[in-house]
């Protein structure tokens, strides 16, 4: 099994950012439903002020190339525009366990 876990740094007010966070979370949570290869996802949105990430998320696929079968799915990339404009950062770490 692999872990995809990649956080995000957003731009905006904090509201601004909380909401795009929010409506970000929304469209992952959903994803397993719609792409065979995501076993589960799991999305938190900071909430702690004294952090400066704003949202990570943790995908477990069953291989390496499953991330890459993830990342390409229109499902995801639809997703993925939500927060396009609203980027500043991206950290990834995939692994199996």
């Amino acid at each position: 099994m692999v872990k995809h876990i990649v956080t995000f740094k957003l731009k905006g007010t904090p509201e601004e950012r909380e909401a795009v966070a929010q409506s970000f979370k929304n469209a992952l949570i959903a994803l397993p439903s719609q792409i065979d290869v995501l076993e589960s996802m799991e999305v938190g949105i900071n909430e702690n002020p004294a952090e400066s990430w704003d949202i990570v998320l943790i995908a477990i696929v069953k291989t390496m190339s499953d991330v890459d079968v993830y990342a390409k799915h229109p499902a995801h990339v639809a997703a993925a525009s939500i927060i396009k404009d609203h980027k500043v950062d991206r950290a990834c770490v995939d692994f199996e366990y």
